[in-house]
């Protein structure tokens, strides 16, 4: 066989296996993996110069933190991740469900973390406890604008992680993880459902109205994600601007992680992730979420136009 056809062969196998699985959202989510590592260990945020005399840098260097950073991490990845297996477990979900549940929250997470030390670097904050952290050389003029040569503390990180303040990387995070466990929760729950379902070759709508015990349980996710962020406030690790920032970045990230994979809440199938990529064995419902083949037989189609309509209202 001639080298072009078998590269051209190869070519194709890979074509094929890229678009029927989900091997672009894995390689996606590596790639934002070692980017986050790469910044964590090799850049340094850009340092801002400051006064002695800003009251704003003044504060107490907090040695232990409410939060930690394990703990944060226990309450805002290990905590979702084992409500949303068991839940799914425990409804008997398909592995489709399985998957995709698990899938949107770790791309959540790495993308959200990504983007906060990107912006941590770049824009260069100091923190409320600068002053503290830098321990600024005798006799170092208190009404100038100095830099960072000033500082005589000898602990690199603790340095360092002075100038990261904007935004808040806990509460982008938290809001991420126990954000997107919300967000699972209430399409679970139909908390925002307005349709009660399909039937063949005709769309019906019922207007339904989740329950204020459901809805406070899926709130509850938020409500952990503020008091986390409010602690980076208590411990004059950041100020209200950097957290409010952080936490809308989470969200924002959370909930855009969250739609490519489920329809919007309001949807009557809210509770059902969009089907696989076509020819996949990740497909919970073959009709749901694909483009119906003109060639189907007759008596499927007004079914399938519904499913159509359907997903074409979620995806807006």
């Amino acid at each position: 066989m001639a080298p072009s056809r078998v590269n051209l062969g190869l070519f194709g196998s890979v074509s094929r296996f890229w678009h029927r699985s989900y091997a672009a959202d894995y390689i996606g989510f590596a790639l934002l993996t070692t980017c986050y590592f790469l910044i964590l260990f090799f850049v340094e945020p850009f340092h801002r110069m400051f006064s002695l005399s800003d009251l704003r840098i003044s504060f107490p260097h907090a040695e232990v933190e409410r939060v930690p950073i394990g703990l944060d991490l226990v309450y805002v990845v290990l905590v979702p991740l084992l409500i949303l297996l068991l839940y799914n477990t425990t409804t008997h979900a398909s592995s489709h469900k399985h998957h995709v549940a698990v899938l949107a929250l770790a791309i959540s997470m790495a993308l959200t973390i990504c983007l906060t030390d990107m912006i941590k670097n770049t824009v260069g904050r100091p923190r409320p406890d600068l002053l503290s952290r830098c321990i600024p050389k005798p006799g170092t003029p208190r009404d100038s604008l100095v830099t960072i040569d000033v500082c005589t503390q000898t602990n690199h990180h603790t340095l360092h992680d002075g100038w990261r303040s904007f935004p808040s990387g806990h509460s982008s995070f938290s809001f991420a993880g126990l954000g997107y466990l919300s967000l699972f929760l209430a399409g679970q729950m139909r908390i925002f459902a307005h349709g009660a379902g399909n039937s063949v070759g005709e769309h019906t709508e019922k207007l339904v109205r989740g329950d204020l015990v459901r809805a406070l349980l899926c709130l509850g996710p938020l409500l952990g994600a503020t008091m986390i962020a409010i602690s980076r406030c208590q411990d004059y690790r950041h100020d209200v601007y950097d957290v409010c920032i952080g936490a809308l970045l989470g969200w924002t990230v959370t909930y855009w992680s969250y739609r490519r994979y489920w329809p919007r809440l309001s949807s009557s199938r809210c509770d059902e992730p969009y089907a696989g990529p076509p020819g996949s064995d990740d497909v919970a419902n073959p009709h749901y979420g694909r483009v119906r083949d003109e060639e189907e037989g007759g008596g499927a189609q007004g079914q399938n136009v519904g499913y159509e309509l359907d997903d074409l209202n979620d995806r807006m």
